[in-house]
């Protein structure tokens, strides 16, 4: 299946989700829920670990993460301040203190090699250049430790006719979708030297998402 080109640069993923951010968690509820469920059920979170999420959105994720290891390191990373600053109120109101939320790009990780036990990023290869996806997972890569693991959450290619309209609105107006639009990572999972990589597709509201498991 061919992917369709990323529309949105980063000035203008920005800009959407800035527009988006107050009521990107009601979206976030009605299609991605199940998908992000699996992704924590992928990650297997031991308490103590070192853990990194890049794209951390509005927090829904990090909470979880929060949850599960609080007596580990948490750190969520964010390119657009109005996300981030949600995703600090929710993860304040936890009670759980142990995490370090900050602006970063995935390009270029601010961290030593080998760093964490897991890393975890939802529905934002879907946002970038397919040409870009090796350099992204050559970065995370570099952050985790041997044997680390990876659970990335993504916008899939259809496999559904009925779920070809998601792509359909991504043609007529790509902000509609905040930029997304259906990707495959496997094969450049593959191709950077991942391990033991797992897949699972799922389906919310007819929003089709991919949610793998690969090791370093």
């Amino acid at each position: 299946m061919t992917i369709s080109a990323a529309k949105l640069n980063k000035t203008e993923v920005i800009k959407v989700y800035t527009q988006t951010a107050p009521i990107y968690d009601i979206w976030g509820r009605l299609t991605e829920t199940r998908a992000r469920q699996k992704a924590l059920a992928f990650a297997n979170i031991h308490n103590g670990e070192s853990i990194l999420e890049v794209a951390v959105g509005t927090g829904l994720t990090f909470l979880e993460i929060l949850k599960a290891n609080p007596k580990g390191e948490n750190i969520g990373l964010d390119l657009t301040p109005a996300m981030l600053a949600k995703a600090q109120t929710r993860a304040a109101r936890s009670g759980i203190h142990n995490f370090q939320l900050a602006i970063g790009d995935a390009y270029a990780l601010d961290f030593p090699n080998h760093s964490f036990d897991l890393l975890m990023n939802n529905y934002m290869f879907d946002l970038l250049p397919e040409k870009d996806f090796i350099h992204v997972l050559a970065e995370f890569q570099r952050v985790l430790k041997p044997g680390g693991r990876m659970v990335l959450v993504n916008m899939a290619k259809a496999e559904r006719w009925q779920h070809n309209f998601w792509e359909t609105v991504y043609r007529t107006k790509p902000s509609l979708l905040g930029g997304c639009r259906g990707v495959q990572l496997v094969k450049p999972l593959k191709q950077q030297g991942f391990k033991q990589i797992q897949r699972e597709y799922i389906s919310q509201l007819g929003f089709p998402s991919e949610v793998i498991l690969a090791k370093a």
